[in-house]
C-alpha cells in the first residue's frame, strides 16, 4: 500500500523546461568556443547546476556563470513556469486521501519555493528537500531518505516520481519503486533504460497506484 509519494520538481510536476533552456542559452552566449545548444542542454537536465556549468564550460571555477544563470532564472521565472496538466488537482486528491507528499530536487530552495508557490501547490508538501539540504545530490539516495524521515515515513510504501535517470536511480538506490513520467523531454526510450517500476502518461495515473478511485476525478486542471 502506497502511503508516501516523493516528486522531482523540474520536468516532473513543474514545466520549467523552457526557463532552464533559456537560462543556459543566456549564460553561455559568447562564453564557450562552440555554442551551447538546446540539444546539449536537454540530456544534462537534472544534474546539479554547478556540475552542469563545469561540464559545459570546461572550468573548475564557475561562480560567475552560476550567478549569471540564477539572475536570469529568477527574473524570468514567473513568466516561463507553469505546472504540468492535472498536477494541481492530482496533488489535491492525493493530499486529501492522506498520502504524504514530498519534493526531492537538485535545484536550490529559493527557486524551488518560488515555483511551488507560483503554481499554488506549496502547501501540499510535508517535506521539501533541495540541493541546499544535502551533501550528495541525486542519484545518491540521501535526499529521498531525508524526505522520508521528515515525513515520518519509511521505504515500505513509498515511491519516487521523476523525469530523469537521476530520479530513477536515486529511487533504486533508496530501495523504493521508481515512476518515470512520459512527458519528460528526454523521452520514453531513455527512461526505460533505467528500469522504472512504472511509466505514466498522465499524472492522474498515480491515483490508482495509491488506491484512489479514478472515477471521481475532476477533469479540469
Amino acid at each position: 500500500m502506497i502511503h508516501t509519494m516523493l516528486f522531482d520538481l523540474d520536468g516532473t510536476i513543474l514545466d520549467t523546461n523552457e526557463l532552464i533552456i533559456q537560462s543556459f542559452l543566456h549564460t553561455f552566449e559568447g562564453v564557450t568556443k562552440e555554442p551551447v545548444t538546446r540539444e546539449h542542454i536537454i540530456p544534462n537536465m537534472g544534474r546539479p547546476l554547478v556540475e552542469q556549468m563545469q561540464f559545459f564550460s570546461g572550468r573548475d571555477t564557475v561562480d560567475d556563470l552560476v550567478q549569471k544563470y540564477r539572475k536570469f532564472n529568477v527574473e524570468k521565472h514567473d513568466e516561463l513556469v507553469k505546472e504540468f496538466p492535472h498536477v494541481r488537482d492530482t496533488l489535491a486528491r492525493l493530499h486529501a486521501a492522506g498520502i504524504k507528499l514530498g519534493v526531492v530536487t537538485s535545484k536550490v530552495r529559493l527557486t524551488t519555493e518560488m515555483g511551488l508557490k507560483l503554481c499554488g501547490i506549496y502547501d501540499y508538501f510535508g517535506a521539501i528537500v533541495t540541493v541546499d539540504e544535502v551533501q550528495r545530490a541525486k542519484p545518491d539516495p540521501e535526499g529521498i531518505r531525508k524526505a522520508l524521515k521528515e515525513l515520518g515515513s519509511d521505504t515500505s510504501g513509498a515511491l519516487m516520481v521523476g523525469d530523469s535517470h537521476y530520479d530513477l536511480e536515486a529511487a533504486h538506490n533508496a530501495g523504493i519503486p521508481a515512476v518515470g513520467v512520459a512527458w519528460s523531454l528526454k523521452g520514453i526510450p531513455y527512461l526505460k533504460q533505467y528500469n522504472p517500476t512504472y511509466i505514466i502518461d498522465d499524472i492522474r495515473e498515480l491515483l490508482p497506484i495509491a488506491g484512489i478511485e479514478e472515477s471521481s476525478l475532476e477533469t479540469n486542471r
